[in-house]
């Protein structure tokens, strides 16, 4: 598959946003801890994605019933769903100048990820967080995502790469009151 700019300038995927707040105090501070750690951009941008996937549980396997959507409020509250987990490594690497959009896959639900802009190209990676039969991990080669989609059974990847998040996304986690209502109003298709 390959990947679409939704838009030209890449300059959009290193916007902050409402949810991809990556000027709030506590994102920035979290990326200057993390790029003391980094030798250069693509060590950055691996711990980045380890502090996400590892630190910050995904809701749904902790049992959490908070429902998060901005980075900063997911940094903040160490928790999310695969869409909020995305938010909060968009702001972390943005917040240190690598392009990251946000992209998606269908399942039963829609799916979210990232993709990285290093070494000239689009990568995509997947910090939901690892659990038994889920094994994501940060590459530049081949994916390592947490899933990989069956197309025969009308599974899919959306080539399109969004600089914020999808309107459908921030809409359902907006209006969340909890987990178990987030569960049942997820989209299914974008």
């Amino acid at each position: 598959m390959e990947p679409i700019q939704t838009t030209p300038d890449l300059s959009a995927y290193l916007a902050a946003d409402e949810a991809i707040d990556h000027d709030h105090p506590r994102v920035r501070e979290t990326a200057g801890l993390l790029a003391q750690e980094a030798a250069d951009s693509y060590d950055y941008a691996r711990l980045a994605f380890d502090f996400v996937r590892d630190t910050i549980p995904h809701s749904q396997d902790s049992g959490d019933p908070r429902v998060t959507w901005r980075a900063s409020d997911v940094l903040e509250r160490r928790t999310g769903i695969c869409y909020a987990k995305t938010h909060a490594l968009a702001a972390l690497l943005r917040a240190e100048d690598i392009p990251t959009a946000l992209c998606y896959q269908r399942f039963d639900v829609v799916h979210g990820l990232v993709a990285v802009r290093l070494d000239g190209a689009w990568h995509r990676q997947d910090p939901r967080g690892n659990k038994p039969g889920v094994n994501a991990r940060f590459s530049l080669g081949r994916e390592r995502l947490a899933f990989t989609p069956d197309h025969a059974a009308g599974e899919a990847d959306y080539p399109e790469l969004y600089a914020a998040p999808h309107p459908k996304v921030l809409e359902v986690l907006k209006a969340a009151t909890d987990r178990p209502h987030l569960w049942e109003t997820l989209p299914t298709a974008l």
